[in-house]
């Protein structure tokens, strides 16, 4: 699938073991430069960690999707069978341009083929607005302990009827 955004096209495609560098720069970096705005250092450094043995395994064990622009990965999101949404990153440089809005649509499209009746994800501070302009709502706001800290968070979703 390819979407033209602004003066560049944005190509959607299935994850290959071969992203796996550089899906977790992506990551690391929008948690760093991006997310940095809602969370503090301490937050920042427990949240940007990243085990290649786990995404390796994580990546090739549910439907990833790459997003490419300007010829890069310039973000990535994942789907779970039951709807939930794990991740989804753009990289700081290239926000702002659909990169989200057509990773989004790629899984949503998955979804709608398997019949699922809702997307779910626990999405960060810095996401929520993202996540409000594409139809999901907040279930509920939540607090979670990971890697030393505490981050505030929201479980939102999305009905597909």
């Amino acid at each position: 699938m390819t979407i033209p955004s602004h003066a560049h096209a944005i190509t959607v495609r299935p994850y290959s073991p071969e992203d796996l560098d550089a899906v977790i720069e992506v990551f690391l970096r929008s948690i760093r430069e991006t997310a940095s705005a809602n969370y503090n250092p301490d937050q920042i450094a427990g949240w940007a960690q990243a085990d290649r043995e786990v995404w390796s395994e994580r990546r090739s064990s549910r439907p990833t999707w790459i997003a490419e622009a300007e010829g890069q990965v310039a973000g990535f999101t994942d789907l779970e069978n039951d709807g939930h949404l794990d991740m989804m990153y753009v990289h700081p440089e290239l926000s702002g341009r659909g990169i989200a809005r057509a990773l989004l649509l790629a899984a949503e499209q998955y979804a709608r083929r398997r019949s699922l009746m809702r997307m779910y994800s626990e999405v960060s501070l810095t996401a929520r607005p993202f996540f409000q302009r594409n139809g999901f709502y907040v279930v509920e706001p939540e607090r979670v302990f990971r890697n030393g800290q505490w981050f505030d968070r929201f479980k939102m979703e999305k009905a597909l009827v």
